[in-house]
């Protein structure tokens, strides 16, 4: 019996976590299948048929196909009426949606030359300069997580765990897993101790892998 849910791309990827550890939090089962590098090319005709971008995840059910990892998650919350992940009233949920574009657009801009370097270890990307620059900037973002994270004693969005935590809980692993100089910041060391409590996140987070 076939699943109704496919999910594209291999489960080492940063952004294909991000929807794996939400079916875990709402209990969709799926098939996935790898592509990616080091599997199936993402810039075959078959799967930019698919994605055009040439980017996992990509997933695929009864609705059609879906690229881009954030929205796949708020689909999958909405589509199984999961309000705890997603809530409905429109203040909740904005504020849960904010925190998950801020992952997208400002975070994640952040990191991408450090990390590229550091640990992808890309010899085109070895700037000292550069990568102190990007060190600097990713830690300035992640002052700006512990300033709220301080504030809400508890998830990013306030009292409730949510999709703005998955998110951004994938992005914490990155950073504490990057070899680098960080700053102390101890509402981050907190929260993620309460993310290594959800079964989700052990199978899908805090993996070994960048």
């Amino acid at each position: 019996m076939e699943h109704a849910l496919k999910i594209l791309g291999k489960a080492s990827s940063i952004n294909v976590r991000k929807v794996l550890w939400t079916c875990e939090e709402l209990g969709v089962t799926y098939e996935r299948e790898d592509w990616g590098s080091g599997f199936a090319s993402t810039h075959s005709p078959e799967f930019t048929r698919l994605n055009p971008n040439a980017q996992v995840p990509v997933i695929i059910d009864d609705a059609g196909v879906l690229w881009e990892s954030n929205t796949i998650c708020r689909y999958l919350a909405g589509k199984h009426h999961n309000h705890e992940l997603l809530p409905n009233e429109p203040a909740a949920r904005a504020r849960v949606e904010q925190w998950m574009d801020w992952q997208a657009t400002e975070l994640n801009r952040s990191w991408g030359y450090a990390f590229t370097a550091l640990v992808r270890k890309d010899p085109e990307f070895q700037d000292p300069h550069q990568i102190g620059v990007g060190i600097n900037d990713w830690n300035h973002k992640m002052s700006i997580l512990e300033h709220q994270l301080a504030a809400t004693k508890a998830y990013v969005a306030g009292p409730r765990f949510t999709l703005a935590d998955i998110v951004i809980g994938l992005s914490v692993n990155r950073w504490l897993m990057t070899p680098m100089e960080r700053p102390d910041f101890p509402a981050v060391d907190e929260y993620f101790q309460r993310l290594a409590q959800r079964p989700g996140f052990l199978k899908h987070g805090c993996n070994g892998l960048p």
